[in-house]
């Protein structure tokens, strides 16, 4: 998928992508609030920045690192606007970064490994796992199998089941717990979208609440 070109509208989206809501996703703002997140905070495949801004507004120091230029440069300039100089964002990718060595207590990936090609998954875990430091924790929203038609989709997210989540985070990491969860999401209806979802709950917000994994995982000390 162009990212760049879906943060500049490009990409067939009517205003913001589905994903992006607003707020951090509802499973990451509960880790939030029960005090989960620690230390310096590395936000993974950043977007929009919502989750950084809301942890950086409670006083955590946050790099997001980002694919998309634009999604970096919005970001930047929503942490000026709201005076928060502890949210800072690199545009790289995410699956070769460098320079960031056993830097930070908590790495969150909030809906970013589904959109990873397949073979750019392990990249992607050892260039994490090398930016964290001992002890870390590391958590991860991701896309269920299901959340999408079983066909296949010129843009569908790379789904997992339990076993292939397990399989590729477990190489690297301790893995504490992996429990359903949801991907709250503005989804498009109507008979002119690409693709029908499968039958989802909606939230008190009328998002589509599409059924995903969180994991939960640490580095050893």
């Amino acid at each position: 998928m162009d990212w760049d070109g879906a943060y500049r509208g490009e990409a067939g989206f009517e205003g913001a992508p589905p994903w992006n809501i607003g707020e951090p996703q509802p499973e990451l703002a509960a880790l939030i609030a029960a005090g989960k997140v620690r230390g310096e905070v590395l936000d993974a495949g950043s977007g929009h920045a919502e989750l950084s801004l809301a942890l950086a507004a409670r006083g955590y120091t946050v790099v997001g690192i980002e694919l998309s230029p634009t999604a970096v440069a919005a970001a930047t300039n929503a942490a000026r606007e709201r005076k928060l100089p502890n949210a800072t964002f690199v545009q790289d990718d995410i699956t070769t970064f460098t320079g960031f060595d056993g830097r930070f207590d908590t790495v969150i990936d909030s809906t970013l490994f589904h959109s990873l090609p397949v073979e750019g998954r392990d990249g992607y875990q050892r260039s994490v796992y090398r930016a964290a430091a001992p002890g870390a924790v590391y958590y991860v929203l991701v896309f269920a199998k299901g959340a999408f038609p079983p066909e296949e989709l010129q843009q569908k997210p790379n789904e997992v089941d339990e076993p292939e989540l397990r399989a590729a985070v477990g190489k690297y990491w301790e893995i504490d717990e992996i429990r359903p969860a949801f991907i709250h999401a503005n989804m498009p209806s109507g008979p002119d979208v690409p693709f029908q979802l499968p039958p989802h709950d909606k939230d008190d917000k009328g998002r589509t609440k599409m059924p995903a994994f969180l994991l939960t995982a640490h580095k050893a000390s």
